[in-house]
Parts: C-alpha cells; sequence; structure tokens
C-alpha cells in the first residue's frame, strides 16, 4: 500500500489531444519526450510508429534532442498536448532534415575548429612560442627546399595558416570529398588574402588555389558558379603567368627545362573550354580543349620508359612522375630522381638538427611570454665568453632581448643573485625535489623523438618565382602516397643511404651526445624553471585542439613537387567529352 501511495504521488496527469485523445498518468520528473510520443503511438494503434507522432506543447515542437525530462520540458499536471500523425515518408523526411541540419551544423564546427588551428599553429610556430611536446616545427621553404623569410611577421603567420588549410582542402580533394574541401579552399582564399599581395603575387600558391576550388565547381557540377568560374580562371591565368612567366619560360629555367607543369595547364584549359562551351563560346572552347588535350597526349608515358627506370630500382609511381616532368627523357628523369632524394637525404639531416636544437631549447625552459629561449642570441652571448647555462637563464628571464641579458650578465650584483637561483635549483634537485620531474621530462622527450622523428616545415616555395609557396611537412614518419622517398631505388633506407640502424636509435644517440655536451647541470637548472620561477607563468598557454592541429600538421606532405604531379585521367575523359559535345553541335547546325 505504501509504494502504491508513492506511485500515486508521483504521478501527475496530462490531458492529450488531436489524433488521440485521452488521460495520461505520468512522471514529469522521469518520462522523457520520447516515453510520451512512444506511448501516444501504443495508445493510437494500427502500427504506428513513434517517428510518425509529432507533440505540440505551448505553441512549440516537443522534441527528443537533447533528451529532456517533462518537467524539464516545461509540463505541469493537466498539461494539454496536441498530438499529430505525420505519414511514414514523411516521417522520415523529417528525420532526413534534422539528421542534413546536424551534419551541417558539425561540418560548420569543424571548419571553425580548423581554422582557429591553423591560427594557432601559425602564431605559435611563427613567433617561437611553439609548446614543449610538440615534435615539429613549421617553417616556409621554397621550391629547392631552403628557409625562407616572407614579408613582415604578419605576412609569414597569414601565410602559413593559407597553406595549412589549402593542404587539407587539397588532401580531401584527394579522398573524393569535394564538396568539404570547397569550404576549406574558400578559407585558405581568406588566409592568402591576409597576406601583402605584392608579396604573393611573386609564387604561384593563390593561382593553384583558385584552379583547385574551379576543379571542385567542375566535379561538383556546380552550374550556379559559372560566371564565378569564369573569373576565378581568368585570375589563375594572370597569376600564373606572372609567376611562372609568358609561356611559361621563366618556370622551365627554373626547372632546367624541365615541363612540370603540364599537368596545371591541361586542367586550366580544360576548365577554361568548359565555361566557354556553356557561354555559348564554341570557337573559343574548341580552342581551348584542343589545346588542353594536346598536352594532355603528352602526359602519356610509354610504359617501356617507365620500365627501364624500374628495372634501375625505382618505384613505378616515382619514375612516371619524373618521365611525365621531363617528357619521357630517360637521363634526364634520373638526374630528376637523384636530385629529388639528394633533397631528402638534406631535409633529413636538417629535420635532426632542428630535433637536437628543440631538444636544447626544452631543457632551458620558456620565457615568461611561453616563447623558446632563441638559440641564436645564445650563441651570440656564450661567443664572448659566458656560460651557457647562464646565458640562457639571463635571455629567459628577459623575453630574449639580448641587450638587457648582456647587461644583467655584466653586471656583478646581479649576475651574482642570478647564479644564486641557478645553484638553488641544483641544490633542491641533489635533494630530490625535482628529479622525478626531470626524469618524467627526459622520458616524455625521448619517446617523442623515437615515435614520431618529425618536423614539419611549411614549404612554401614560390613554385615559380621566388622558388614558390608550397606547404610541405618534413615528417620523420614513413611518407605516405607520393612522396619524394619513393624516388629511391629499392634496397636503399628512407634516406636513400645503405639500410642501417632506425631513426630512433640515432636520435636517441644524439640526444645524449648533446646532454654530454650542455652537461648534466644544465638539465637540472632548466627543468626546474617552470616550476619555481613565479615569472614562467605569468602569460599561461591557451586552451589547444589538440586533435584538429595534428591533423593539419600531417596533411603536409613534405613534397615540392606535389602540387604539379596532378594524375589527368578525369581531365582526359572530360576533354573527349566535350569535344564530342562540340562536334555534335557542330553537325547539327551544318
Amino acid at each position: 500500500m505504501a509504494s502504491d501511495e508513492a506511485h500515486a504521488a508521483a504521478a501527475e496527469r496530462i490531458r492529450v489531444v488531436g489524433k488521440w485523445f485521452g488521460v495520461l498518468e505520468v512522471d514529469l520528473g522521469a518520462w522523457t519526450v520520447p516515453q510520451l510520443r512512444a506511448e501516444v503511438a501504443r495508445r493510437v494503434g494500427d502500427g504506428v510508429e513513434p517517428e510518425c507522432v509529432g507533440l505540440i506543447f505551448g505553441g512549440r515542437v516537443l522534441k527528443d534532442d537533447p533528451p529532456t525530462s517533462l518537467r524539464e520540458a516545461g509540463l505541469k499536471g493537466n498539461s494539454k498536448v496536441l498530438s499529430s500523425l505525420s505519414s511514414p515518408d514523411r516521417a522520415k523526411e523529417i528525420a532526413a532534415e534534422a539528421a542534413k541540419a546536424k551534419a551541417e551544423e558539425e561540418h560548420t564546427a569543424k571548419l571553425v575548429r580548423l581554422w582557429e588551428a591553423a591560427k594557432a599553429l601559425s602564431q605559435r610556430h611563427t613567433d617561437g612560442s611553439f609548446l614543449q611536446d610538440e615534435d615539429y616545427n613549421l617553417d616556409l621553404e621554397d621550391q629547392s627546399g631552403q628557409k625562407v623569410m616572407f614579408g613582415s611577421v604578419d605576412d609569414m603567420k597569414a601565410l602559413k595558416m593559407a597553406l595549412m588549410l589549402h593542404q587539407k582542402g587539397k588532401t580531401q580533394m584527394k579522398r573524393k570529398m569535394f564538396k568539404e574541401a570547397l569550404d576549406v579552399l574558400n578559407m585558405a582564399e581568406e588566409a592568402f588574402a591576409l597576406c601583402d599581395s605584392k608579396l604573393i603575387e611573386k609564387v604561384d600558391n593563390v593561382p593553384m588555389l583558385q584552379l583547385d576550388i574551379v576543379w571542385c565547381y567542375f566535379v561538383l557540377r556546380d552550374v550556379s558558379c559559372l560566371e564565378v568560374a569564369g573569373t576565378r580562371l581568368e585570375k589563375a591565368r594572370v597569376g600564373f603567368e606572372r609567376s611562372h612567366g609568358k609561356d611559361s619560360s621563366r618556370f622551365r629555367v627554373l626547372q632546367a627545362g624541365r615541363q612540370a607543369d603540364l599537368a596545371i595547364y591541361v586542367r586550366l584549359e580544360l576548365l577554361e573550354g568548359v565555361v566557354a562551351y556553356h557561354n555559348g563560346l564554341s570557337e573559343k572552347a574548341l580552342g581551348s580543349l584542343s589545346s588542353a588535350q594536346a598536352k594532355y597526349l603528352q602526359l602519356q608515358v610509354p610504359d617501356e620508359a617507365i620500365s627501364m627506370l624500374m628495372d634501375m630500382g625505382y618505384e613505378a609511381r616515382s619514375a612516371k612522375r619524373a618521365l611525365k616532368m621531363t617528357g619521357y627523357d630517360i637521363q634526364s628523369s634520373v638526374d630528376l630522381l637523384c636530385e629529388e632524394r639528394e633533397k631528402k637525404i638534406r631535409r633529413r639531416e636538417e629535420d635532426r638538427e632542428r630535433q637536437r636544437e628543440i631538444m636544447e631549447q626544452m631543457r632551458y625552459g620558456k620565457t615568461p611570454m611561453n616563447k623558446a629561449v632563441d638559440l641564436q642570441k645564445l650563441k651570440g652571448l656564450t661567443t664572448i665568453g659566458f656560460e651557457k647555462y647562464l646565458a640562457a637563464e639571463a635571455l629567459r628571464i628577459n623575453e630574449n632581448n639580448a641587450e638587457k641579458a648582456l647587461d644583467l650578465l655584466t653586471n656583478p650584483e646581479e649576475n651574482c643573485i642570478l647564479q644564486s637561483k641557478i645553484q638553488a635549483r641544483r641544490n633542491r634537485a641533489s635533494r630530490g625535489i625535482s628529479s622525478g620531474l626531470l626524469s618524467s621530462r627526459a622520458a616524455a622527450a625521448r619517446s617523442a623523438l623515437a615515435n614520431h622523428n618529425s618536423q614539419a616545415s611549411l614549404s612554401a616555395p614560390p613554385h615559380a618565382a621566388d622558388g614558390n609557396a608550397h606547404s610541405h611537412a618534413a615528417d620523420g614518419n614513413p611518407p605516405v602516397g607520393n612522396d619524394a622517398d619513393e624516388n629511391l631505388p629499392e634496397g636503399d633506407n628512407r634516406d636513400g643511404n645503405p639500410a642501417g640502424p632506425n631513426d630512433a636509435q640515432i636520435l636517441d644517440s644524439e640526444e645524449a651526445m648533446l646532454n654530454e655536451e650542455t652537461g648534466d647541470e644544465d638539465a637540472v637548472m632548466t627543468d626546474e624553471v617552470d616550476v619555481n620561477d613565479e615569472g614562467a607563468n605569468s602569460h599561461p598557454v591557451p586552451a589547444r585542439d589538440v586533435t584538429m592541429e595534428s591533423e593539419l600538421a600531417h596533411d603536409l606532405s613534405g613534397d615540392a613537387m606535389d602540387d604539379y604531379d596532378i594524375d589527368v585521367s578525369d581531365e582526359g575523359q572530360a576533354i573527349a567529352e566535350y569535344l564530342s559535345l562540340l562536334e555534335s553541335a557542330a553537325t547539327a547546325s551544318s
């Protein structure tokens, strides 16, 4: 009886009208909207599914998501709920619309995350405030793999951001995700717009972006973008001529006479022909499509030539790429493959050196503004006779201001105070206060190097003018797809050298050597900086979207010629299709 009374006290009545009339006794705090919907469907009978039941209360539709109790939905005792029924097809339509709206909301949220992650990465990897748990560094490189400076600091940030977003869009295009890619490419265009227009005119990344955007229009068959497609193609044509030179003359000189850009012009002229065709300009369309077809035929590599390079030990994909870029010339193709291998070896050496620098910077701790100690300024201070650990700490607490650090070091009183602080840290470490922290950080650093060995460089090779800005990741991880490592003959390791110890072992040994050079005392001094220095936390590190940042960084290809290595099979089919349409139209009009 007690339980019946409790149930009676908990249950309250609500009135349902509409497709089903009646009174339901419910626990407003326990029942949810889906439960009420299911109960009304059961009372209606005739096999009605809950999804077909609509519920309206107080002038608003009661929704299942997010799941809430009836009381939280606003219902009280004696509330009136209007019920309605929709056909199963309509219910499916409503469910599909809801799913579509949810997918669009998630897509928009991801775009926002992409933008913020690219912005954060470009900020940190331009001003030197990259984090200790990041095992890569983003740099701008020209087409030969040389580090370059590009305008102001703000220009560098914007360019890195644009290149990361462009590379992300290209990755989605390769996965046939053209709708998603189009949104990301549009964001890349916004980022490029933040750069000094006079600077980006020198590189062909922006015309490449225009071409990628119009290709997405074409694949999606978006006729509504026909007019804007024509405008974008005009900008691309002007941009390529500005950076490559008239008839690609400048590009040919920079590429030692190679025709690496041929596939780009196949796509450009195809799209120009398509736009002209749909605008009723048949003669112009025929000229563009015929030129595109001629270039397309030049890219059809003979199997015999590929077999010759494969017999030399090169992989089929790398051999085909080299032959396309050299006009099937075997010797030139071998020279190109060897050149790519040498670049890869040099890059790996530079990556290892950069890893050593990052490890050294980790030992010195961060400045109050969360930036790493500037190693060039540190070298300048040690050159004139100051001890490295002392000079590093002076730079750290003075936010890498070399003049202030020098003033501190040359002031006997302040120098003595600084040495006393460092000695106090060493004493605490010797008593075991920071030994656990030191060992855990060192282990984490070794683990990061052994597992990743990756320095993501944003190689912005000005593809033509200054080497062309191209996004690239010099990952220590085995590259996938058409990375330049595929140029190596079989039997060689990833550096093109005979197989030897793995990279993790090499880097661990290099780290040990660096520890010996700097001494254990330096490590003790630096590992306590963040914990014991009040100023170290004056500018806390902002929250990060680690997943999205990693996704962006590891999308970088690391291959300066990747933008030019286009599989033009789809272009060939489209050229044939539109030439056939032009021929049919000419026949019908004659």
